[in-house]
C-alpha cells in the first residue's frame, strides 16, 4: 500500500524543500502552501490511525524562516491544524520549524536563542523507534535561531546537544529540530543566505565545514524517515 502524506510546506517557496522531502519520503506527498494559508481538511478521528482509511496517513511539517511567535496570519491556523490532527491521532512529523509548531500545538513553548546554531553538529538520542538504526551520537545539519524551551506536558525528550532540545515525542507525533532531509546543496544554499544575519566570517567558516565527509555522515539521520513510514504502516496492524 502506498502511504499518502500531507506535506505542510512552510518554507516560503524554497525549491530545495520540496525536492528534499520528495526524495526522502517513500509516500505520495500532497503539498500544501502553509505560508499562503493552505491546509488539509480536518482529520477524522475514526480513521486517523488506520492507514488508507482517511484522506492522509500522516502529516509532515517543514522548516521555515519564520518563528512560531511572529504575528503573521498564516501561523495560528497552522498551529491549530496540527493540534487538532494530533488530538485526532494522526501521526505527525515536524522538522525544525515544524518541530517548533508541533511543540506549540501540544502545549510547549518556543523562544529565541542567544546564539544561532548552524552547521554540522553532533546530537545524542536516548532511544526511540524513530531513531532505530541510528548511532546514539550522530551527525546532523542544524540551522535555527529558536528552540523549544518547555516540552509539551505529555511529551518525552528524545535527543539533545549542548544547544538544547533536538527531538521529542508525544503519542503518534515526533518533532526533530535538525534537518535530516538536507543534502549538501541545500546546506550550502541555506548557509549562504545567512550572510546578513550572521556576518561574512561566520558564514564562510560554516561553508568550509560543509564537505563530502560531513555530508555523508549526516545521511545516517535520514533513516528516521524510513522509521516514521514503518511506524505509520504498522498502525494498521497494531
Amino acid at each position: 500500500m502506498t502511504l499518502r502524506f500531507a506535506l505542510l510546506n512552510a518554507a516560503h517557496e524554497d525549491e530545495h524543500t520540496t525536492r528534499n522531502f520528495r526524495r526522502e519520503l517513500d509516500a505520495e506527498l500532497v503539498e500544501f502552501d502553509a505560508n499562503d494559508g493552505e491546509l488539509p481538511p480536518a482529520v477524522d478521528p475514526e480513521s486517523a490511525t488506520t492507514p488508507g482509511a482517511g484522506e492522509f496517513d500522516a502529516a509532515v511539517v517543514t522548516g521555515s524562516r519564520a518563528s512560531v511567535y511572529w504575528d503573521e496570519a498564516w501561523i495560528p491556523p497552522l498551529i491549530d491544524w496540527v493540534r487538532e490532527a494530533a488530538d485526532a491521532g494522526l501521526p505527525v512529523l515536524g522538522v525544525c520549524y515544524g518541530h517548533q509548531v508541533l511543540a506549540e500545538a501540544l502545549g510547549g513553548r518556543v523562544t529565541g536563542m542567544d546564539e544561532f546554531e548552524i552547521g554540522y553538529r553532533e546530537v545524542r538520542h536516548h532511544g526511540d523507534e524513530l531513531f532505530a538504526g541510528i548511532d546514539r551520537e550522530f551527525t546532523v545539519f542544524t540551522t535555527h535561531g529558536d528552540t523549544v524551551v518547555d516540552l509539551p506536558p505529555a511529551a518525552v525528550e528524545l535527543a539533545e546537544n549542548d544547544h538544547g532540545l533536538h527531538a521529542f515525542r508525544q503519542g503518534h507525533c515526533w518533532g526533530v529540530q535538525f534537518h535530516p532531509e538536507y543534502d549538501r546543496e541545500t546546506a550550502e544554499h541555506v548557509t549562504d543566505g545567512k550572510r546578513e544575519r550572521l556576518g561574512e566570517d561566520r558564514v564562510e567558516t560554516v561553508l568550509a565545514g560543509i564537505d563530502e565527509e560531513q555530508s555523508a555522515a549526516a545521511c545516517e539521520a535520514k533513516r528516521l524517515f524510513d522509521n516514521f513510514e514503518r511506524y505509520v504502516r504498522g498502525l494498521s496492524t497494531a
